[in-house]
C-alpha cells in the first residue's frame, strides 16, 4: 500500500528548527497500545475481484478477499473466499472462510465452510464448522499446528516381482 503523502490543509508548514547546540541523546520513544495493534487489523483486505483471474500463487501479511478466479496456492492470516470465487489450488491461513468454490486442499487454524461453499479436497484444522447445505468431499484431519507443512510421506520400496516369462526360481520345468 502506498503512504499517504497529502498533508492536512489545516496544518500550516513550519520551518525547519535551528540545531541545538548541546543535542540531547535519543530517548527510546514509548509507543501507545494503539500503535503496538496488529498490522492486519488496520490495514484494509487485498481484494481479487470477480472479474480477475490470476495464474500463479498468492501470499499476503493480512487479510485477503478472492472474489474472482485463482489457480495456483494462496497463503494468509485471514482469508474469504467469495462466493463466485473458483480456487484450483491450496490454501493456507490462520482463518479461512470458504462461500465460493475451492479445489484443492485446506489448511487452517480455524476453518469455515459456509453454505453455499463446494469443497472438493482435504482440510486439515484446529477448529471447523460446517454450515448445512455446504458441499465438502474429502478428509477432514484435526490437527495441532495445521499451517504446519506435512512432512513427505515414505513409500515402502516395491519387492521385484519376477518377469512373466521368467521361470520362477526353484520350479523345475
Amino acid at each position: 500500500m502506498l503512504p499517504n503523502f497529502k498533508k492536512n490543509e489545516s496544518e500550516a508548514p513550519k520551518p525547519p528548527a535551528p540545531p541545538a547546540a548541546n543535542p540531547a541523546p535519543a530517548q527510546p520513544s514509548v509507543s501507545s497500545p494503539s500503535a503496538t495493534a496488529r498490522p492486519a487489523e488496520r490495514m484494509p483486505p487485498s481484494v481479487i475481484g470477480p472479474d480477475l483471474t490470476i495464474h500463479g500463487n498468492l501470499s499476503s501479511q493480512g487479510q485477503v478477499q478472492i472474489d474472482g478466479k485463482v489457480e495456483g496456492d494462496i497463503r494468509g492470516t485471514h482469508i474469504i473466499v467469495g462466493e463466485r470465487a473458483h480456487i484450483t489450488g491450496g490454501i493456507i491461513g490462520e482463518e479461512v472462510v470458504v462461500r465460493g468454490h475451492v479445489e484443492g486442499s485446506i489448511r487452517g487454524k480455524r476453518v469455515m465452510l459456509q453454505a453455499q461453499s463446494h469443497v472438493e479436497g482435504d482440510i486439515y484444522h484446529k477448529a471447523l464448522a460446517i454450515e448445512q447445505g455446504a458441499f465438502f468431499e474429502g478428509k477432514s484431519r484435526r490437527s495441532d499446528d495445521p499451517l504446519a507443512s506435512p512432512a513427505p510421506v515414505e513409500k515402502p520400496p516395491m519387492a521385484a516381482a519376477p518377469l512373466p516369462d521368467s521361470p520362477t526360481p526353484g520350479l523345475a520345468s
